[in-house]
């Protein structure tokens, strides 16, 4: 994914409200991280803000850049514990959640902050139209599940996660076409990650994705299209 954001002008915009959404929260919560450890990090820019805060970071990710630990999300963390575990992006994609959120609260000193952000399940309702439109008859799989906001409750009370709290907001962009939207997904790291792929559009079914994308466009001809972040946070007690 960090070649596709090597262009200055690639599609960051996903990662950079969970930037600034997490920072939000850690002033609001007044938690003031010593020794934090970043999961999917892949701008540096959550890194480096936390180091203006005089916080020692670690930072993982499956598929680690320079600087950055080997880390898989779904077995134990092979290092020490932390104050402040952050995951940005990542867990969406994961098979064992449940395991995941387990590791992350591990991670975590007693009265350590964990914080999870990641795409939930009512995000692009106009590219999922625009697919089943394409598909026709035979719809296929074209999107990996996502989680809810009742989920994810459930899921921080089966990991195990102190005073957990589940919110979800809405992110609206607007597009002239659909593949500039499918550009901006791939950039973001955001493709289908299924293990059985569907089969692939046709240049036919594409262009009827692209008609009933387009058909939902305003006056301006931009059809604006949804990303709802999910957001889970807690403690270990």
């Amino acid at each position: 994914m960090r070649l596709l954001q090597t262009p200055p002008d690639a599609a960051r915009f996903i990662q950079d409200d969970m930037i600034e959404d997490v920072l939000d929260r850690l002033d609001f919560l007044r938690h003031e991280p010593q020794n934090a450890l970043l999961i999917g990090d892949f701008t540096g820019r959550l890194a480096s803000a936390l180091a203006e805060r005089k916080c020692a970071v670690t930072r993982a990710d499956s598929a680690p850049g320079p600087g950055e630990l080997p880390l898989d999300e779904e077995s134990p963390y092979p290092f020490g514990t932390f104050d402040c575990v952050i995951s940005l992006g990542t867990l969406d994609t994961i098979n064992d959640l449940p395991g995941a959120l387990v590791h992350m609260r591990n991670a975590l000193n007693p009265g350590g902050l964990a914080i999870a952000s990641f795409v939930g399940a009512g995000s692009l309702p106009r590219l999922r139209e625009a697919m089943l439109a394409a598909d026709g008859d035979r719809p296929a799989a074209r999107i990996h599940p996502a989680v809810d906001v009742r989920a994810g409750g459930q899921l921080l009370q089966r990991a195990g996660w102190a005073r957990p709290v589940v919110d979800s907001r809405s992110l609206t962009v607007r597009y002239r076409t659909l593949d500039r939207l499918v550009e901006d997904l791939r950039a973001q790291g955001m493709g289908n990650v299924l293990s059985s792929h569907a089969p692939p559009l046709t240049k036919a079914m594409q262009e009827v994705a692209r008609t009933h994308f387009s058909a939902a466009a305003d006056a301006d001809g931009r059809t604006s299209e949804i990303f709802e972040i999910l957001t889970l946070s807690g403690w270990r007690s």
